[in-house]
């Protein structure tokens, strides 16, 4: 692997006909480059027992720019778990926080956290998170640098707190609010939110709504404010009634997905697979164990009391169903 190769560069030194400098003599931005391509298993626990440079490295705030750890928040069941984390690495971003990616936030006070903490923040995917319109609104502000935001699967966020990013998130350019079938199956209506969508984002270029309750009009509205859109995503929009000859003479630039789910009945083949291979992992989740002595956010034995699960990383799992995937309305 990678981290044994560096390790062993590390650990043995250069041959002596080799004028190449040592890891532990690069810069530590280039030891974040390098390390952000590793899991985040081996950056928390191996690489900061290498060496004194390396161990800087991943403390500060060189790896953590881009902070993806939608993977594991999938399977972190305890939300103290998730807060934790999220509290620990965006502390050693140390504000140069540009990209995050995490799911399944279960409160108010976590996503102010990382509002708290996005003066550089560019991209922002929190999908499948609990929080709340006032949540939202009351931090909506200091997300005024945001480009990208996913908001897939919040079922609790509606148009106010959709007003609130537009009006302060000027720069926004892709807008992702996906939802569940079954999460709108009681709703009338999204054509607020498209409202609040059309009204407060005329810069977006990518807009996906799959499986809205949206109406024609609601969808009709946001072509005629969002000039800029060259992605449109209305899968599962069954109460849109356009077709693509319409999308072809009106909008010829403008990549359309949708209303209708193409090819349904393979991607349901491929969803049950995935459902199958899902329930029959008998392993259990090993959470990562924290303790509350110093500082908050650090973890016992320098960021872990208990070893990893085998089968954490495994390439089969993958619970991130995609919404082209589920049921046509009937």
């Amino acid at each position: 692997s990678l981290l044994s190769d560096l390790s062993t560069v590390e650990a043995t030194g250069m041959e002596e006909d080799c004028k190449l400098r040592n890891w532990d003599e690069l810069i530590p931005d280039a030891l974040g480059l390098i390390f952000s391509h590793l899991p985040l298993q081996e950056v928390l626990t191996v690489v900061p027992r290498v060496c004194k440079a390396w161990n800087r490295a991943v403390t500060g705030p060189y790896c953590w720019q881009e902070i993806d750890i939608e993977l594991w928040s999938n399977r972190c069941h305890q939300s103290d778990h998730l807060d934790r984390m999220l509290q620990m690495l965006i502390n050693r971003s140390s504000g140069s926080l540009r990209k995050l990616s995490v799911t399944g936030l279960q409160n108010d006070s976590i996503f102010s956290f990382i509002a708290q903490h996005a003066g550089s923040l560019k991209t922002l995917k929190v999908p499948r998170s609990c929080l709340s319109n006032p949540g939202v609104v009351n931090v909506a502000e200091k997300l005024s640098s945001l480009t990208f935001l996913d908001l897939s699967y919040c079922c609790k966020v509606g148009p106010e707190a959709i007003q609130a990013i537009g009006k302060h998130c000027k720069s926004l350019t892709e807008f992702s609010r996906n939802m569940h079938p079954l999460d709108v199956a009681s709703v009338v209506s999204h054509d607020d939110e498209a409202y609040a969508i059309a009204s407060t984002m005329p810069k977006l270029k990518r807009l996906e709504i799959a499986y809205h309750r949206v109406s024609t009009e609601g969808v009709l509205k946001i072509l005629s404010s969002c000039i800029f859109l060259e992605f449109l995503e209305l899968r599962g929009c069954w109460d849109v009634q356009l077709d693509n000859k319409f999308f072809k003479e009106k909008f010829p630039d403008m990549k359309v997905l949708g209303p209708r789910v193409i090819g349904f009945y393979d991607m349901i083949n491929d969803w049950e697979d995935c459902c199958s291979d899902y329930f029959s992992d008998g392993s259990d989740y090993l959470a990562w164990e924290f303790l509350e002595d110093g500082e908050m956010g650090e973890f016992y034995d320098d960021e872990f009391e208990h070893g990893w699960d085998d089968n954490f990383y495994a390439d089969r799992f993958n619970i991130d169903l995609e919404p082209h995937i589920w049921p046509p309305s009937p």
